[in-house]
């Protein structure tokens, strides 16, 4: 058996959660070269601070690079990626919001009259007292001397001032596919089954050859690379409630938990055990 020595154990990304604050999870990654994410996306909010190196910063179609100080930020749905440079070093801190918590922040402060999400056309900015704010939250996160009101109170100062920094609202939404739609909901609701090209087709009433291609070109993702994403996120609320890993890898659609455990870290940089905690 391998051991772990400390400075592996530094390396190891770590999460931080709190039942009492469900609405926001934060994680670091000390060495960003440890693995590489495949094309993913979140059903909440992703906000980012790069603290140190550079990476590839992939966001829908466009790609770049960034840097130490630079702030990324995903919508809700959006595809993206973040992976080392030729091996080199790189670290990030990232904060994930429940998007009804930011929509409801986004109403109080006016830019949500009509209580829809307003999306950000910004994808990363060098704003530096963003940066500045983003990192001072994380540490009252993770601080286990500051309480719940204090906490609480950071987050919705930060997210306040990143509403107001960088006025959401610009962004059109996407223009709506209802077919392609249909075809993602059905890919939502039955995530954990076995499921065959033909089902979905059906369910959208979609040839194979149309869905195939215009689904990649709507959503970032094919089909089935939708569907793995979302069953890393129906296995990720299973381990939030400290489900053990084997039965969350079964219930969640993988064949095994090899297929499982490997799917996982390339979608979030971390195994299912360092993810539960």
């Amino acid at each position: 058996m391998k051991s772990t020595t400390a400075k592996d154990a530094d390396k190891a990304p770590r999460f931080w959660r709190d039942d009492a604050l469900p609405f926001i999870e934060a994680r670091s990654i000390a060495d960003g070269r440890e693995v590489c994410y495949t094309r993913h996306a979140h059903e909440h909010f992703s906000i980012g601070a790069i603290t140190a190196g550079r990476s590839t910063y992939v966001h829908e179609q466009s790609e770049c690079e960034v840097s130490a100080g630079t702030v990324v930020l995903m919508n809700p749905g959006d595809v993206h990626a973040c992976n080392p440079i030729d091996d080199q070093p790189w670290s990030y801190l990232m904060l994930y919001v429940d998007t009804p918590w930011l929509t409801d922040l986004q109403h109080q402060l006016g830019f949500s009259s009509d209580l829809a999400f307003r999306r950000f056309s910004i994808t990363h900015t060098d704003d530096a007292g963003l940066f500045a704010g983003l990192k001072a939250l994380y540490e009252v996160l993770v601080d286990t001397e500051q309480d719940v009101l204090s906490k609480h109170s950071a987050a919705v100062e930060f997210f306040t001032d990143v509403q107001q920094r960088l006025n959401p609202g610009d962004q059109p939404p996407r223009e709506p596919n209802f077919k392609l739609e249909r075809a993602a909901d059905y890919i939502r609701d039955h995530c954990t089954q076995l499921l065959k090209l033909e089902d979905i087709c059906e369910a959208a009433q979609l040839s194979p050859s149309y869905l195939i291609r215009a689904f990649k070109q709507h959503y970032g993702m094919t089909p089935h690379a939708f569907l793995v994403n979302r069953r890393i996120q129906f296995a990720q609320d299973r381990l939030r409630s400290g489900q053990l890993i084997a039965d969350v890898a079964l219930e969640a659609g993988f064949a095994d938990q090899a297929h499982f455990q490997r799917a996982f870290k390339q979608h979030l940089a971390a195994t299912p055990g360092q993810y539960r905690g």
